[in-house]
């Protein structure tokens, strides 16, 4: 027969219950409270670093200096490298999505595209993207995308970028970006491309061959 509790053997049995759920929070919250005080910490500590402090006496900027374009050029051929697939396993091509960007880094003046070609792995050309040129303002973008399943390109394909600017400017920073997340298997990279041409104005002096070496004495 079942044998009733008095009140005293209750009682223990409910501190012990209670005993136990608060040994249980303790060890559910504790780890957590611990590594909450830790990251404050760190928070604190890189706050301290990298607040920015007052300048004082020659620390402050100087005043008579001023900025020139860093290797200003009027105008550029730029060769760009792309890739429609890559090979993986015993040779399967994996297609990607290629992404040609401009980027105009000039802060003051803008830039015209004036043609964007895209090749293939044999050297012919694919298309061209421009019917007339592009205006890129300063710090301005502009962008051609290559669709995943355009295998026209093949895996040496290329641009070739042209621009130019009414005067001297900084480079624009053109690159090809390739990406693909098919099968969820992720892959990204990116090309910068190479100047292979220099526009010259036409007050400036093209430059010339080496001189032939004279002719010997008789």
């Amino acid at each position: 027969m079942a044998t009733k509790l008095n009140s005293a053997e209750a009682e223990g049995i409910v501190r012990r219950v209670k005993l136990l759920f608060l040994g249980f929070v303790v060890l559910l919250l504790g780890p957590m409270i611990v590594y909450a005080i830790y990251l404050d910490g760190r928070v604190d500590a890189v706050q301290k670093i990298s607040s920015p402090t007052d300048l004082e006496g020659d620390d402050r900027p100087r005043s008579d200096l001023y900025h020139l374009d860093a290797n200003p050029v009027e105008g550029q051929t730029v060769y760009v490298p792309a890739y429609s697939h890559v090979y993986h396993g015993a040779g399967a091509p994996y297609l990607l999505t290629i992404t040609l960007s401009v980027r105009n880094t000039s802060l003051d003046s803008e830039i015209s595209v004036t043609s964007v070609r895209y090749f293939n792995t044999e050297g012919r050309e694919v298309k061209s993207y421009l019917d007339k040129p592009v205006r890129l303002p300063a710090l301005g973008t502009t962008e051609v995308v290559v669709d995943r399943d355009d295998t026209s390109g093949g895996s040496g394909a290329n641009f070739l970028v042209e621009w130019h600017a009414a005067r001297p400017v900084t480079e624009p920073i053109i690159e090809a970006v390739m990406i693909s997340t098919n099968a969820q298997q992720g892959i990204s990279f990116a090309r910068r491309g190479s100047v292979i041409k220099v526009a010259v104005s036409q007050g400036e002096a093209a430059p010339q061959p080496p001189a032939e070496a004279s002719e010997r004495s008789d």
